[in-house]
This record gives C-alpha cells, sequence and structure tokens, in this order.
C-alpha cells in the first residue's frame, strides 16, 4: 500500500479507526511527522489531539539500544536488564536522563505553545505516528501513555514491518496498522511524498486542532419511566437541537452497545440529541425469551417516548438495531405525529409483521451488503411498508458493519435521514 503523503495516510487510517469514536477517545500524535497523520485522525473521530513528548534513553554507545524512556508528568521507565547488560553506569544513565529531560521541556514548550497538556488519565488513548521501523519510540510511547494513567492503549500506524507490529502488539492494547509489508527497508519508501514535518507545521496543527474541537455534550443520566417500568438511560441534548433520537438496541445488547453509540456521537455532533436506554431491565435481559418478545420491547419503547415528551417539545425519531428496529416500527405504527422518522441498521423489520403497513413516519433501511439473509428480510418488508420508504446498501458490510468505513457510512445515512426528516428546514 502506498500512500500520497501523511494527509492521505492520516485519513485511511481514520477510517479503520471508525469504531472507536463510542470510547471517546485521546489522540496523540508523535512529532513531527505522526502530528499531521494524528490530525486527520483527531478530526474524523471527533477527539482532542496532543502531542505525545516522549524521549527514548540510549546506551552511550550504542544509541539505537534503549534502556529506557521518559514523558512529561516525570514519567520515567528504565529496564534494569539492559542497563546491567549493557555495562551502563549510573553516571551515565543521570548524563543521558539530563539532556533528554531537557530536550523533552523544549519540544513539549515549543509544539504546545502554552497550552495545558490533554488529560489522559482513564481515557482510551491513541498513539499515532507516520510509520514503524524499529518500533522502539512507539513502544516507548506506549509505556509512558499508560504510566501517565491511560485506560486504554491503541496503536495506529500507516505502515511496519510485520515483526515489529508483532512486538508493538505486546506493548499496546491493540495495534492498527494499515499496510505491513514483508521487503520494508524505511518508512518514506512507503510515501510518494515524505517531505520533513518542521516545528512550525506541527505548532500549526495543534492550534487549529484547538480552535476546532467542539464543546463536548454532557450527558444526563435518567431513569426513565416507561408505563411504570424503570429503565436506565443517557439523554444527550446538544445547545439548541432541533430533534431527539431514540434508540432501540437489539438482541443481546445495552445502551452501551458500541455500535450504537458511536451513531450517537455522529447524531450529537450534527445538533441531534439522543436518549439511550435499556428497553429490558436486567433481570428481563436474562431471559433470552424477552429479547425476541418484539410486543413487549415495542410497549416499553412507547412508554418511554411519552416520558421524553415531558421533557422536550421537539420531534422524535427512532433508531433500531437488530429486534430493536423491529420494535421501532411496531411503536411507530401506533404513534402520533411526534414520530417523525425511524431508521433500521442491520434490522428485522420483517418481525414487526402486521404493524408494518400501520408506520408513517418516513422509514430508512441500512444492510450491509454481505447480510444476505437480511437484505432479503428487509427487502420484504419495504414491499410491506406504506410509507416512504428507502433501502440503503453498504457494500462489502456484513451484520455488525465492522468492516472500516461502514459504521461511519451507517451513522453518515442516519444523520442525513433524521436531519431532513425532523429537523424544521428553511423554505
Amino acid at each position: 500500500m502506498l500512500f500520497n503523503d501523511r494527509v492521505d495516510a492520516g485519513q485511511r487510517l481514520a477510517e479503520a479507526l471508525g469504531p472507536l469514536r463510542a470510547a471517546d477517545p485521546v489522540v496523540l500524535g508523535l512529532p513531527r511527522g505522526g502530528v499531521p497523520v494524528a490530525f486527520q485522525v483527531a478530526r474524523a473521530l471527533g477527539a482532542p489531539l496532543d502531542v505525545i513528548v516522549v524521549r527514548k534513553l540510549g546506551v552511550p554507545y550504542h544509541r539505537e539500544l534503549g534502556f529506557g524512556a521518559i514523558g512529561e508528568g516525570g514519567v520515567r521507565i528504565i529496564s534494569d536488564d539492559i542497563v546491567r547488560r549493557g555495562h551502563v553506569s549510573r553516571k551515565d544513565v543521570e548524563s543521558v536522563e539530563q539532556a533528554e529531560h531537557a530536550e523533552l521541556a523544549r519540544q513539549a514548550e515549543r509544539f504546545r505553545a502554552g497550552r495545558e497538556r490533554v488529560g489522559i488519565a482513564g481515557r482510551t488513548v491513541i498513539v499515532v505516528d507516520d510509520g514503524v521501523a524499529t518500533g522502539a519510540t512507539a513502544a516507548a510511547a506506549c509505556e509512558v501513555v499508560r504510566a501517565q494513567g491511560a485506560a486504554r492503549v491503541v496503536l495506529a500506524v500507516p505502515v511496519a514491518p510485520p515483526d515489529a507490529v508483532a512486538w508493538l502488539r505486546t506493548e499496546a492494547d491493540e495495534v492498527v496498522c494499515l499496510s505491513t509489508p514483508r521487503a520494508f527497508s524505511a518508512v518514506g519508501e512507503w510515501y510518494r511524498d515524505f517531505s520533513q514535518t518542521p516545528d512550525d507545521e506541527v505548532v500549526a496543527l495543534l492550534e487549529r486542532a484547538a480552535s476546532e474541537e467542539p464543546a463536548p455534550v454532557k450527558p444526563e443520566e435518567a431513569e426513565i419511566d416507561a408505563g411504570g417500568v424503570r429503565l436506565a438511560g443517557e439523554l444527550t441534548v446538544p445547545d439548541g437541537a432541533g430533534a431527539v433520537v431514540m434508540f432501540a438496541h437489539g438482541s443481546g445488547s445495552s445502551r452501551h452497545s458500541p455500535r450504537n453509540r458511536a451513531v450517537a456521537t455522529a447524531l450529537n455532533e450534527a445538533g441531534l440529541g439522543t436518549l439511550l436506554f435499556d428497553l429490558l431491565t436486567e433481570a428481563e435481559a436474562g431471559d433470552r425469551a424477552n429479547v425476541f418478545d418484539i410486543e413487549i420491547l415495542a410497549r416499553r419503547l412507547a412508554g418511554a417516548t411519552q416520558w421524553l415528551r415531558t421533557r422536550v417539545s421537539v420531534p422524535i425519531g427512532y433508531f433500531g438495531a437488530s429486534t430493536g428496529a423491529a420494535a421501532a416500527l411496531w411503536a411507530a405504527s401506533g404513534a402520533g405525529p411526534e414520530v417523525g422518522a425511524v431508521v433500521s441498521r442491520g434490522g428485522r423489520p420483517d418481525l414487526a409483521g402486521s404493524r408494518l403497513p400501520g408506520v408513517r413516519a418516513p422509514t430508512l433501511l441500512i444492510v450491509g451488503g454481505r447480510d444476505t439473509t437480511v437484505l432479503d428480510l428487509n427487502r420484504q418488508a419495504r414491499s410491506a411498508l406504506r410509507c416512504e420508504c428507502r433501502l440503503e446498501v453498504v457494500p462489502g458490510a456484513t451484520h455488525l458493519f465492522e468492516e472500516p468505513g461502514a459504521l461511519d457510512e451507517v451513522a453518515d445515512l442516519a444523520r442525513d435521514w433524521f436531519t431532513v426528516h425532523l429537523t424544521p428546514r428553511e423554505p
């Protein structure tokens, strides 16, 4: 795989990292060349961007051999084994550390231009570089990030040799690498343009990312009264939201579904509110039969809709996945004009059966091209629906839309459908 430049590499890497959007990650670029790649990733994921300033501590007579690393916040990682085997004296350790501490401070001050370091404690952190040769610096960065309190460390690079990737999988919780060519001699050979990234470009990209970063919308934990049953939920309403989309999760899932949360984040970024909630209580979910009782699920969704109408006075949409899609259509068939649109992701609308002709809300059915059985069921359901209806097939996607870029396409389709059908338009 050949990349045009670091922008192209970052955009392609961002597609592969799309499922991590729901984890609310922080993106850290390794300066200098990793920052242009990380900028594209952070922008696509709607994540804050910062640099990970790390300095490898090299054995004095063999600088490529690292005996440790240092990072901001006083993080210090030393391999006593390499110090011992390399016969590195205490004086040498102190001398190397002193020199690298000075360079660490200089780089951090230069790149951030007075901004505070982005907090990563307890967060999912994506460490990004423009490529890996030996993997030593990337491994040191992962160690430093973990020592700074990251809950999960993901290393993401466009290209690296297979042996380096295999080793780095032991250093990070996850490694995402687009290309692992066996004939590998240098990172630059896999780019058409691999010109040097100057300090000024790193500073400018970090400033741009900081100025573009939207104020986060804080979700509100909610206890929903769905017809006398108390259900746990999470309501997020951006300022000026013109509509709220309710999520009906599928079999074996919950309000914590990473795929639904990824779509919800995209809708929030577009100015739409979202309500993620459990259709069943914890005890009920333990009985597998309840998961496929579409009537119960639809009744809960309808009850939650009445609860939501006491909180907001804007149009409401339904987003259903798997069996949740059938529940959404069943509930929509008995709803009034307050339910203005329905979207099904990999859904089983056929399970709504005789209720389909009663649906009046414009309905979008999204199915993966390789999810052939469900695709046939959606085609049959489309024929039974009497409302405005469209079937969108995501090429190459399977039932869970786990392929690179597939879930992003689902989010884009849902966002556009809800925006058109729920929010008022200028005449």
